[in-house]
């Protein structure tokens, strides 16, 4: 099975999609428990939803599921956010503090070792090598990390997520003109909610790779699964309808994106 596709553009924007997959290798499938096998944790249609907004966009999506290994999490199996809930390196609980496999079948540490060579390094191999030759041609490179969350998950936050949850790691990542054009454009956006920084920050792939002083700019966009789903429960559908409108935006964020790099603004 391929870990990771690859649709290589010439524009300076790339969009990661590090938890759209829903594929599971043998060994991960016959350890799961039910409520494993229902992939709840998924970005549900996120590669969908950002179809086509900007030609000549590079794409870097992970085929593997979360419950895998998480590709969006430090290698190292350190937290991104001391003393807070959250989930592993390789989860063995949902974002509801429910467990996802038989008992005594959760992976050890050569399973995690297995997984960590066989998917987690491949995506970021992939991943590098796209960052590393949209710079080279353009000078700089945005990497646009694209993600959603149920709007609800007392485990993790209290009360209802915003609809656009924007990380740069409390602006070390990236340029201010992007961070300030994107939470611009979230805020104006009509019966939408967004924030800056709040719950989610940036994961590891917007911190490892966000360094604007080299020219290599990183933001993450966790969007609200209520924005784009017809329900935030199985079998998570995609609602076009809802889809449609939140599309106008973020086609609006990436085509910004795409303008400010091109116009010199972030040259080192």
């Amino acid at each position: 099975m391929n870990p990771v596709a690859v649709s290589r553009g010439d524009s300076p924007v790339i969009l990661a999609f590090p938890h759209t997959g829903t594929e599971l290798d043998a060994e991960t499938a016959a350890a799961l428990n039910a409520e494993g096998k229902t992939l709840r944790d998924t970005d549900w249609h996120i590669h969908r939803l950002y179809a086509d907004l900007l030609p000549g966009v590079t794409t870097v999506r992970a085929l593997f599921h979360r419950y895998v290994i998480d590709a969006n999490r430090d290698p190292s199996g350190d937290s991104l956010y001391p003393g807070m809930n959250t989930t592993g390196l390789c989860p063995t609980i949902t974002f509801d503090d429910v467990a996802i496999y038989e008992v005594g079948r959760e992976p050890d540490a050569a399973e995690i070792a297995r997984r960590l060579e066989t998917w987690h390094a491949v995506y970021h191999r992939q991943l590098s090598a796209e960052i590393e030759r949209v710079r080279e041609k353009h000078g700089v490179a945005i990497l646009y990390d694209c993600h959603s969350i149920r709007s609800h998950i007392p485990f993790l936050f209290e009360g209802k997520l915003p609809d656009f949850n924007i990380g740069t790691n409390n602006g070390a990542t990236c340029a201010p003109a992007l961070e300030t054009a994107v939470a611009d454009i979230c805020a104006r956006a009509d019966n939408l909610t967004s924030v800056l920084n709040g719950r989610f920050k940036g994961g590891w792939t917007t911190r490892h790779y966000g360094r604007p002083e080299e020219g290599v700019h990183a933001i993450q966009m966790e969007l609200a699964q209520c924005t784009h789903l017809a329900s935030e429960e199985l079998p998570f559908d995609y609602d076009p309808e809802k889809a449609a409108g939140l599309r106008v935006h973020l086609k609006t964020i990436l085509e910004t994106l795409h303008e400010l790099a091109l116009s010199g603004a972030l040259a080192r």
